[in-house]
């Protein structure tokens, strides 16, 4: 039985809107195979020019603060309003086995029976910025396929979790009220990136302490730099269970949508986040170009014990090593 598809197949498929086929594409993104990842670029080559078409929107937050249900009950709003949604989850994997729970499409149930979203979990792996490293080609093929709304939901919050930020157009914030000083462990690089603060479970008891801690963000906010989007970051506070707000919050990022579109801020984004792409994969192929080469290792390994051992110095070392680089490379 043939299961392999050819590029033309993944192709069609994708452009067709199958969510099936779009599944077996992100996993032939996801391999690590040579021949597999031959033909996942050829892939993005074809489909390329029917991409860029979305909004794309990134949430982060910290552990508890609800993400799977504000994504499910925000992807419910839009697919309400005929808009195809993708969801694409990145769940955190165990540094030894690489394995990771997936467990995101089972949290957003009923949102993975509408016929117009698109629901994939992804191991995070080794790659820090809280987002897989391929999240961006799945980005490609979600948009190619017609999903006018793109959500990467990443794995947490944090220092090293912010590369989602290069890669969306809208950055959203998810906090918790009641947990004590608000502002207190919020990394000031997470806020200066927020397109806007959302306070989560803002029901029952806790709407008191989601109204405060609404005002304590914004006061926040008005202390950091404007982006330069010339968008002002807002605080807005909802509930997964009663929908309250939910509606506000599409409302306002179709508000930033207008703002940054019109103003050309939008497309120049975009442009510069290809460009940063385009350096970071050829970064990444450089490296890679290097592992090949025995020769190149055995002269790291001997300058990293030099180094250790405090008998030259890094800048030398590293110089020396370049210099190796570029003769091996001369004379193969």
């Amino acid at each position: 039985m043939k299961t392999r598809l050819t590029v033309d197949e993944y192709a069609t498929g994708i452009l067709a809107g199958d969510r099936v086929v779009l599944g077996k594409a992100i996993s032939l993104i996801e391999s690590s195979l040579l021949s597999d990842q031959q033909q996942a670029s050829e892939l993005i080559e074809k489909i390329i020019d029917k991409t860029g078409q979305s909004i794309r929107i990134g949430i982060t937050g910290v552990p508890g603060v609800g993400k799977s249900t504000f994504i499910e009950t925000l992807g419910k709003n839009i697919t309400d309003s005929g808009k195809k949604i993708a969801v694409l989850t990145i769940d955190p994997s165990s540094q030894l086995t690489q394995g990771s729970i997936l467990g995101d499409k089972t949290r957003m149930d009923d949102l993975s029976k509408s016929p117009l979203a698109f629901i994939r979990p992804t191991a995070a792996g080794t790659i820090l910025g809280g987002v897989s490293n391929k999240t961006r080609e799945a980005i490609l093929l979600c948009e190619a396929a017609g999903y006018e709304v793109i959500i990467v939901e990443t794995v947490g919050v944090g220092q090293s979790e912010v590369a989602v930020k290069s890669m969306v157009d809208f950055f959203l914030l998810l906090m918790l009220a009641g947990a004590g000083d608000e502002l207190q462990g919020i990394k000031k690089g997470i806020m200066e990136m927020a397109d806007a603060v959302v306070i989560t479970k803002a029901d029952g008891d806790n709407v008191k302490h989601a109204t405060e801690a609404q005002a304590e963000y914004q006061h926040a906010l008005h202390l950091i730099s404007s982006s330069a989007s010339g968008w002002k970051p807002k605080v807005l506070s909802c509930s997964s269970i009663t929908k309250k707000g939910i509606a506000e919050i599409w409302e306002m990022i179709m508000k930033y949508k207008e703002h940054v579109t019109s103003s050309g801020f939008f497309a120049e984004n975009r442009a510069h986040q290809n460009i940063a792409w385009f350096q970071e994969y050829f970064h990444y192929l450089l490296k890679s170009d290097l592992l090949r080469f025995d020769s190149f290792q055995k002269e790291k390994t001997d300058l990293e014990k030099k180094v250790t051992d405090k008998k030259m110095s890094i800048q030398r070392a590293g110089n020396q090593l370049l210099a190796f680089y570029h003769n091996t490379i001369k004379n193969f």
